[in-house]
Parts: structure tokens; sequence; C-alpha cells
């Protein structure tokens, strides 16, 4: 009887092609913008002799705005066509942040200016943000590959971001600073317009209404779905949103001020780390590889809390970067893979306003919480809630059993 031989394995798809090329610039470019501008407003309005309030008002007008406009950004997304919206949308942000730099060059702007350029930029981002995860598929014939390079440049343009516009600030003024994020939004747009995708006639006979009861009744249906978001709600309370203020003061108190950088930076490097292993690693069950990760990330709060000599601090922030990073690009690759595309940009936009919504809300209880039981005690608690909520993701059976769909 001849023997039959078993065909090969088909080659892996190749990656790098135009349309990734020009979709992961245009997404590095406008995370590196996105990471400048809180930079600028601050120092910016600081400069111009508004105080810590005032920044705040600005630097919550914005996550106001984005909060309430995300879920409309999905569905018009799902209604029409991302591309077309993200490039209108960078063309927004373009036209405020060249507005603002325009306007410190000439003068001295009033509060209400900058506050209603943060509430725009807020408005544009919310537009633009629910076509990142649809795309993704569109450009990429290996999801995870590609969750797993555009999480390593966005750890890299998340640390690149800060330092840039510190640079400008100190050599030239902040109104460079936000000249400069007006010239990333038009490199964005400019690469968005030059993809080649295939054309798609999305239904829209439904009303906005219609398609917001379509979107939730999709996002909802979904136990793993739901699930994560729950648990993200309980960690972003508890860890997310004091980690940055309540840590910088453990450490700043401990080491000095330069230590606080150095530790955000190693959590950064953590990140890029994190994402080249995930572009290797393909679990199964990917959540449940990705929450077996997580079990890396107490280590910030807890090395927060320690504040053990600086090598091994930021050794803690790195290692549980490590586990984030994985964490994301499985997440994200779920979310890409699971939902249909005619619905994905509206449950993303749920995903994304229920995963953000928790985190200003955790910075604004930090300072009370901190004052009622102590800094480092609320860092230990966030190491043990972090913990929970690792335990939490491998004991709900949706998440933990979810099977990975390539492509």
């Amino acid at each position: 009887m001849a023997a039959t031989l078993a065909a090969p394995p088909a080659p892996p798809a190749r990656l790098w092609t135009r349309n990734f090329g020009l979709y992961f610039t245009a997404r590095t470019v406008a995370v590196l913008g996105d990471t400048m501008i809180p930079v600028a407003t601050t120092v910016a309005m600081l400069a111009l002799g508004f105080g810590v309030g005032a920044v705040g008002v600005a630097l919550g007008a914005w996550m106001g705005a984005f909060a309430l406009f995300v879920v409309f950004g999905g569905v018009f997304a799902d209604r029409f066509h991302p591309r077309p919206q993200m490039i209108a949308a960078d063309a927004l942000r373009c036209a405020v942040q060249a507005g603002l730099a325009v306007c410190l060059w000439l003068g001295h702007p009033p509060l209400g200016l900058l506050v209603a350029g943060s509430v725009l930029g807020g408005l544009a981002t919310a537009m633009f943000q629910p076509g990142l995860t649809s795309l993704v598929p569109q450009v990429a014939a290996d999801p995870q590959q590609a969750n797993g390079v555009l999480r390593v440049s966005q750890g890299v343009a998340t640390m690149a971001g800060p330092a840039i516009a510190g640079t400008l600030v100190a050599a030239v003024s902040p109104a460079s600073v936000f000249a400069a994020t007006a010239a990333t939004f038009v490199l964005s747009g400019l690469c968005l317009a030059a993809l080649r995708l295939p054309s798609i006639e999305p239904d829209r006979t439904a009303s906005t209404l219609q398609n917001l009861r379509e979107g939730w009744t999709a996002f909802r249906s979904r136990s793993w779905l739901w699930s994560v978001i729950l648990i993200w709600w309980v960690l972003g309370v508890s860890v997310w949103g004091p980690i940055t203020p309540v840590g910088a003061v453990s450490i700043i108190g401990a080491h000095g001020k330069a230590a606080f950088g150095w530790a955000e930076s190693s959590f950064g490097v953590g990140c890029v780390l994190g994402g080249l292993v995930a572009i290797r690693l393909r679990p199964a069950r990917p959540l449940f590889g990705g929450a077996l990760a997580m079990l890396l990330f107490p280590l910030m709060p807890l090395s927060a809390a320690l504040v053990p000599a600086v090598p091994l601090l930021m050794l803690g922030y790195l290692i549980s970067g490590i586990g984030w990073a994985f964490w994301g690009v499985q997440w994200a690759t779920s979310v890409q893979t699971q939902i249909p595309a005619d619905k994905l940009n509206r449950v993303a936009a749920y995903e994304i306003a229920g995963s953000i919504l928790a985190v200003p809300l955790g910075q604004a209880v930090a300072g009370p919480a901190s004052d009622l039981v102590g800094v480092h005690r609320l860092l230990f608690l966030g190491a043990a809630v972090s913990l929970g909520c690792v335990l939490a993701l491998l004991a709900v059976r949706p998440v933990r059993r979810l099977p990975r769909v390539d492509g």
C-alpha cells in the first residue's frame, strides 16, 4: 500500500506588508503624540500661573470627553468605516494642538481656551480609538503577532513621548511640544489615508440607538468579556488609579525623584520584553495564559511599598511590565478574533470605556485613602488586590476556557 505523504505546513503569513507598515507607523506616532500632550499641558499651565487644581481640570476634561463619547465613536465606526473617522479625528487633533501652540506663542491664553482644547482633544481621541482594534485584523493576517509588535512599539513610544516633551520644554518652549504633537497627528492621518483596505458595506438602516443596543447586547452576551471588565474595574480603582501618585510619594521619599523615573522606565522596558515574548508564545487558551503572566503584575505595587534598593525596585517594575504586556497582547487578540467584524468597533468601545473609567476614580480616592491608611499600607493593599484580581481571572471559567482563534 502506497504511503500517503502529509502536506507540508503552510508558511507563516508575512507580517510586514505595506498595509501593516503604514498602520504600525500611524499607531506608533499617535501614541507618541498622546503621551506628549499631558507633559505639554501641565508644564504650559503651570508656567502661565495656573495652579495644580486648574491642571487637574484640564486633564480631567480630556478624560471626561473621551469617556463620554468613546461608545459613540464605536457606533459611528461600525455604521460607516473606522478609517475616515480616524483620519478626521487626526485632523481635529492636529488643528487643536497647532492652535494651542500658536496661542502660547502669541501670549497668555485663558484657562477656558486650554480646557476647551482638552475637551476637543478627548472627543477626537474617542472617535479615533475604537478603530484601532478593528483595523488590526484588516492589516495583518496574524493578529497575535501584530499585537505583540504593536505592544513593543507602544512601550517604546510611551517611554519616548514624555522624554521628548520634557526635552523640548527645556530647550525651546511648551508651545513647541504642542507643535510637535500636531506633526505626529499629521503623519498618523497620512499613513491611515494610504492604507489599501477591502471594501465594506456596513448596515446603515439601524438608528444610533439601535446600534448602541446591538453593541451592548454583543458585549454583555459574552461572559468572558464583561467578567474581565468587572475585574478590571476593581484593579483600576484599587491599583492603576492610585499607583502613580502613591507610588511616587513612597519611592521619592525613600530614594529621590530620579528613582521614581527609573522605576517607571523599567516598567516600560518590561512591557517591551513582554510584547516580544507574546510574539512567539501562543497559548491555546490565551486569556488563561495571559492571566498566568499577570501573576507577575503585583510586583509593581509590592516593590513601591517595600522600596528596596533601587536596582531591586527597578527589577520589580520590569518583571511586572512583562506580565502586563503579555496579558495585553492576549486580551487584544482575543477581542479582535472572537467578536464579529460588524460589531467589533462598538464592542471595543464598550470595552475601552469600561476599562478606563475606573482609573480616574482610583486617582480621586488615592489621596483620601492614603491619608486614612498610610501610603505604604495602601500599596500593600494594592498588591493584595492585584493578586486577588489575577486569581479571579483564573477562577472564572469562561475566561479560563476561552480557546484561541487564529486569524
